[in-house]
Parts: structure tokens; C-alpha cells; sequence
């Protein structure tokens, strides 16, 4: 188990062990999650929303048109 001390700021280090677990660089988000029975989860946001672009390809079913969608045409 790997710990840290919260200083009088509220600051900590993430031990380097963890950082270089979760690929972590200087400017990564760290996203906290406090559970109901006072669990916390750490997560590392090393991933954008636009890092995901292009990973789902487009069915190659028929095309429907916008005009074609609305019930009441």
C-alpha cells in the first residue's frame, strides 16, 4: 500500500509508483469520487473526449434521411 500526508494547504504528492501506473505527467487531472460509505476514488483524467475521435467506425447500413426521421412528414 502506497500513502501520502496532506499538507497544512491541502496539498499531496501522488507517490511516483502511482504516477507511472497511470501514465501521469505534470498538468494530468486527477477526478475524485467520495463514496457513501467514505471510500474515495482517485482517477486519473489522462484522456480527452477529442483523443476518442475516429474509434467508431460508421455502420454500413442504409442512410436515412433527417426528412425521413420525422414521424409526422
Amino acid at each position: 500500500m502506497t500513502e501520502s500526508t496532506i499538507t497544512a494547504k491541502g496539498q499531496t504528492t501522488v507517490p511516483a509508483y502511482v504516477r507511472a501506473l497511470v501514465n501521469a505527467e505534470p498538468g494530468t487531472r486527477l477526478v475524485w469520487s467520495v463514496m457513501p460509505d467514505g471510500t474515495i476514488i482517485v482517477r486519473a483524467k489522462t484522456k480527452s473526449i477529442l483523443d476518442m475521435a475516429g474509434m467508431l467506425k460508421a455502420p454500413k447500413s442504409k442512410r436515412v434521411a433527417i426528412e425521413d426521421m420525422n414521424p409526422w412528414h
